[in-house]
């Protein structure tokens, strides 16, 4: 499998958007939209950056009842986005039904779909003290990964950590999309469990999600160059 790097696009409007994306004329990155802007700006964001050529990852980690999240997956796959997540907490039967719904949404071939198994803000303090699971982190990773691979998911959400543990149990097809990445000398911000994008390759990383330390940098398109270089093995531009 290909290895790539998603930017974040970390910004609450298409202006700061579109005025980042400007120094990438040359390149056409595939793009994360999260939370913040998707609420902002609607599906009018996807259709503009679609336009434009990019592939995007629609971040909104769906975690509902199985018949709403089927439902917002039809509307989700009509937008053309590529690549959708859940929350795996959400059960077994919630993520069949969000594949449901992609396929019944999709026109021609239905977006990958993932499941975050846990944040990488979370600890294995907060795992335990503040959200009560009892057993470790990484075996609480894995058994969400394998729920999502029942499920008929295309991967997951996890650390660079846990990516080599999930695909020797699961298979190299199962997808592991990892953010928490850093350069050496990149603040941590609200990450817990992060690495660089080589140390990210060299675990089994697929997809490698980067935000603040690219939109925040003074010259975005060199770092983005260097951390996808570092994360593919390629040199970079």
């Amino acid at each position: 499998m290909k290895k790539e790097l998603i930017i974040a696009l970390d910004f609450k409007n298409r202006a700061e958007t579109e005025k980042f994306l400007e120094v990438f004329q040359e390149e056409k990155p595939f793009l994360k939209v999260g939370m913040e802007l998707f609420y902002s700006e609607g599906p009018a964001i996807i259709k503009a950056l679609k336009e434009k050529g990019h592939r995007i990852f629609l971040d909104l980690k769906c975690h509902d009842i199985p018949n709403t999240v089927k439902r917002s997956m039809a509307v989700l796959a009509g937008l053309g986005v590529d690549l959708v997540n859940v929350h795996a907490g959400g059960g077994i039967k919630m993520m069949e039904a969000a594949v449901e719904g992609l396929e019944e949404g999709a026109f021609g071939k239905r977006p990958l779909c993932i499941a975050v198994t846990q944040l990488t803000s979370i600890s294995p303090e907060i795992l335990s003290e503040e959200l009560l699971v009892s057993h470790d982190l990484k075996e609480t990773v894995l058994h969400y990964a394998r729920n999502a691979r029942k499920a008929g998911l295309d991967g997951v959400v996890c650390s660079p950590l846990e990516a080599g543990m999930i695909k020797a149990d699961i298979g190299q097809d199962f997808i592991t999309v990892t953010p928490g990445i850093r350069l050496k000398d990149s603040a941590q911000d609200d990450q817990v469990r992060i690495t660089t994008p080589l140390e990210a390759r060299e675990l089994g990383s697929d997809y490698i999600v980067v935000g603040r330390p690219i939109t925040r940098a003074k010259d975005p398109l060199a770092i983005y160059r260097q951390m996808k270089a570092q994360f593919t093995g390629e040199e970079s531009l």
